[in-house]
């Protein structure tokens, strides 16, 4: 299998930041860092249901675990990039915003997005893992063997 460029990584963790993003926040910041652009749709934001696959013990064999509610969409900005997004949930307006970030990431705009809308979501998003992972840390427990004093 070929291997990825640098482009192309960057581009899946862009996607996967996007896609991760809480209802509403990437609209939020989109707008808050430039005007949106005009676009065409590809694919108007449809929502559909793809199956997720599991596997037994993380790497045995696969099994069908269900299906996920998705939003995807696809749209032209009028100078050519093209954006996708797809995302858990019946979240359209979600969608539409993923999928202009991802087309403007490949326009001039892409250093104002990135600091505006990545880099916030990153931070969010690793401050959410910190603390989630203090609320864990305040339920662990320490065993310990106790000797029982018999020799």
């Amino acid at each position: 299998m070929e291997e990825p460029n640098a482009e192309t990584a960057a581009r899946k963790v862009r996607m996967g930041r996007l896609a991760k993003a809480p209802e509403g926040r990437v609209a939020a910041l989109l707008d808050a860092c430039l005007d949106r652009p005009g676009f065409d749709w590809l694919r108007a934001p449809e929502i559909g249901s793809v199956m997720v696959r599991g596997r037994a013990g993380g790497t045995g064999q696969p099994f069908n675990l269900g299906e996920v509610t998705v939003t995807r969409c696809a749209l032209r900005l009028a100078s050519g990039e093209v954006g996708h997004a797809y995302l858990k949930g019946r979240r359209k307006a979600d969608a539409e915003a993923a999928a202009l970030v991802d087309a403007l990431m490949q326009t001039d705009a892409a250093a104002r997005l990135q600091s505006g809308v990545l880099e916030v979501l990153e931070d969010e998003a690793r401050t959410a893992r910190a603390s989630r992972a203090a609320r864990a840390a305040t339920t662990k427990v320490d065993f310990f063997t106790m000797v029982r004093g018999e020799d």
